[in-house]
Formats: structure tokens, C-alpha cells, sequence
């Protein structure tokens, strides 16, 4: 569990990193006076639950919790304020919790046990991938459309490479080969990255990608996706390879021929 704590007092953020040290040993905190630090940290790490101080500058802390909820659609927001009509504010922002200054390790132990969306429940993943055959992209059981053609394909990019950060021009020579100016092609990727990130932010699901500079990755762990399913169970995965991958693109021929060999084994 990743746990954000974000107070402009910085006793008070040492006496609640305390608090949830006592109470939570195994979880990471990331503890932040300034708001902005604070978000900059969340868009590289997936928070499970976020403690905000009401009256931050220069972000306030709803502001900063809608940012949050934009970021990862099941965070549990935890509001601190020294006004009870804060409240309102927070459950319109549908907050896991508000809680008064002065804080107290049992008002904090409760709002730990009775969070929204428990990490690590038993949630059916929104997002689900499927690879095996043609290449499709579901989001509540519907399939998602993009803008333009290959920004799925830059989905399935990533996917193929198993989560691993895929760089710019990695994507660039998957996507045209040795075809065209490079130029040109980098700047339709940057339209495609912008039409990717506007669709998934629609969606509520702009969670499921990790950016780094020049690169991206699927976040393998909040999604479903036949392919994973079935490397990590093979025989026992509900899903199981039949022969075909990724029909439609010519690059997954080479994961292709990983899969064919993998299904040999199992059959010896």
C-alpha cells in the first residue's frame, strides 16, 4: 500500500506519518508540505490512499484530490480540515473520509479500516485486453474508440511488451517501420499521445499507462489481459493461446513465435 500525506503544517505531517507508521508498518508513505511536489510524486506512483490538508497553497487540497482521482479513479481520499463544513466539499468529491484537526491515532486507525476501495480487494478490473486473435481494448465491456487508428495500436505496443517502459522511438518504428520522415512521424506520435491521453482521461481510466520522458508502459497490474492471464497460469489461465496473437499487426510476430513455443513445451 502506497499511502500520500500532504499537510503545509510540517508537525502535523510528521505527527500523522507517525500516526500511520504505527498503524500501517508495511505501507510507503510519501509525506509533502507542497502540493504540487505532492503531485508530481503520484504521477509516478500508484497511491492507494491520500491524506490532504484542506487549506494547502497553491493547490488547494480538494483541487489537489480531484487531480488525484483523475490520476487513479479508486484512490481513497482522506480530507483534513478545521472546518466541519469542508464535509460537503469532501463528499462531493466522493472522499473516502474527513477528518477534523486535531487528528487522533483512533479517528485515523477507523478511516483506515472502513476505506472506500480497499487496496488489494477482490474489484473486477475495469479495463480488460485482449490479444489473443485480433487485438481489442475494453473499458466496462464496451471497446474503446480513439481519435485515430494507431493510437490503439500504441496500446498494444505496450502490451506486447509486457510492461516494460517502451521509448519513443520504439513505439515510432513498430508503429511506420522505415517508412516516411522521422520528423513527421514524431510529430504524429505527439498527437497520438495526446489523443491517448484524452480518451483514457474520458474514461477514467488514463491510470492503466505509466509516462516517464520519452517513454510509456501498460501498467500490467490494472488490467486484465489474456496474455498475462495465461503466462502466468498457462494450463490453468481461463484464457488459453490457440494459435493466434495479435493477427492484425505484423511487429507481434516475434512475441508470436515466443507464445507458439511456450504452447509447444506444454504439450510434451
Amino acid at each position: 500500500m502506497t499511502i500520500l500525506t500532504v499537510i503545509k503544517n510540517k508537525a502535523l505531517l510528521e505527527e500523522l506519518k507517525d500516526i500511520l507508521t504505527a498503524i500501517q508498518p508495511d505501507a510507503e508513505i510519501l509525506s509533502f508540505t507542497d502540493s504540487p511536489k505532492a503531485l508530481a510524486a503520484a504521477r509516478g506512483k500508484k497511491i492507494d490512499v491520500a491524506f490532504l490538508d484542506a487549506k494547502l497553497t497553491e493547490i488547494d487540497g480538494l483541487l489537489l484530490g480531484q487531480y488525484l482521482k483523475d490520476l487513479y479513479h479508486d484512490i481513497n481520499l482522506i480530507v483534513l480540515t478545521r472546518e466541519r463544513s469542508t464535509a460537503y466539499d469532501a463528499m462531493a468529491l466522493r472522499a473516502s473520509g474527513c477528518l477534523l484537526f486535531p487528528m487522533n491515532k483512533d479517528d485515523i486507525l477507523q478511516e483506515m479500516r472502513e476505506l472506500r476501495n480497499p487496496p488489494g480487494s477482490a474489484r473486477q478490473k475495469r479495463v480488460y485486453a485482449q490479444t489473443f486473435g485480433n487485438f481489442e481494448l475494453f473499458i466496462d465491456g464496451v471497446p474503446v474508440s480513439f481519435k485515430y487508428s494507431k493510437t490503439k495500436e500504441i496500446i498494444a505496443v505496450l502490451i506486447n511488451n509486457k510492461g516494460v517502459q517502451t521509448t519513443n522511438g520504439e513505439i515510432i518504428a513498430c508503429l511506420w517501420e522505415d517508412d516516411g520522415d522521422p520528423k513527421v512521424k514524431a510529430s504524429y506520435l505527439s498527437n497520438l499521445r495526446q489523443d491517448l491521453q484524452n480518451t483514457l482521461t474520458e474514461l477514467n481510466a488514463n491510470d492503466i499507462i505509466i509516462k516517464q520522458r520519452g517513454s510509456m508502459a501498460i501498467a500490467s497490474d490494472r488490467i486484465e489481459c489474456d496474455l498475462f492471464e495465461w503466462l502466468a497460469r498457462k494450463n490453468t489461465s481461463k484464457y488459453q493461446y490457440l494459435g493466434d496473437y495479435m493477427n492484425q499487426f505484423s511487429w507481434a510476430e516475434f512475441v508470436h513465435a515466443e507464445l507458439d513455443e511456450i504452447s509447444y513445451a506444454m504439450e510434451e
